[in-house]
């Protein structure tokens, strides 16, 4: 597995727990808004960390924080996940995953194992436009059987959504909606400019305080809980 960041402490990663943050290499996508360039473009990786120089911090942690957040990059393109969780699991420490939802193969393993205590999964827009927002043909049929199986796995869950306002069409929330009715999260992430994958993104919009107070109203319909950050 390449791990190319830790962070060593976050409050807000894993909902109402304290984290350290694994941050893999590499990605599925190409997301022009994407601000981890770094961890996303090959000719752009960051230095590996050896894995047994991050388990061996954990473990120095051992009593001191709740969980360990894998995020990327995309973490279930490493066939060293599985085993990595597991020696984290050892420890005692709870794991959320952060996934686009690209590998439901990878991910129904997570799951049927109990390998997994929190599933974050973005939704980048709406099933049949990722190739618009993600610059890659990826099967909407895919993105849906993801979340799909997330919301019936019995795990605690959230999904959510980076809005930036140039890729953001009148109905994706209204079929997004429909895709993660009955879950207990929903998150509208703002885009903040600044280093973007694509620099033509760098300075790009998001909505406005007042459009997000009205989309947090359109999917409260939808979840018990939508949030907005």
């Amino acid at each position: 597995m390449q791990i190319g960041g830790v962070q060593k402490l976050s409050l807000g990663d894993y909902p109402g727990k304290t984290s350290v943050v694994i941050f893999t290499i590499g990605c599925n996508m190409r997301c022009s808004f994407c601000h981890n360039p770094e961890l996303v473009l090959p000719e752009r990786f960051v230095d590996v960390i050896p894995t047994d120089e991050v388990l061996d911090f954990l473990a120095s942690r051992v009593g001191k924080i709740d969980g360990v957040v894998i995020s990327g990059g995309e973490p279930t393109l490493h066939r060293g996940l599985t085993d990595f969780i597991k020696k984290v699991k050892k420890m005692g420490f709870l794991v959320k995953l952060d996934t686009n939802g690209t590998t439901p193969d990878v991910l129904q393993e997570f799951l049927d194992n109990n390998l997994v205590d929190y599933v974050a999964m973005d939704i980048k827009t709406a099933p049949d436009r990722y190739i618009e927002v993600t610059n890659r043909a990826i099967d909407g049929d895919v993105i849906r059987r993801s979340i799909k199986m997330i919301k019936s796995s019995g795990v605690d869950h959230e999904f959510r959504t980076t809005i930036v306002k140039s890729l953001v069409k009148p109905g994706d929330f209204d079929e997004i909606g429909q895709l993660v009715k009955g879950s207990p999260r929903y998150a509208l992430q703002k885009f903040r400019s600044g280093i973007t994958l694509n620099p033509s993104f760098a300075n790009e919009q998001t909505l406005s305080d007042d459009e997000f107070s009205e989309l947090k109203k359109q999917m409260e319909k939808y979840v018990d809980e939508c949030v907005i950050h």
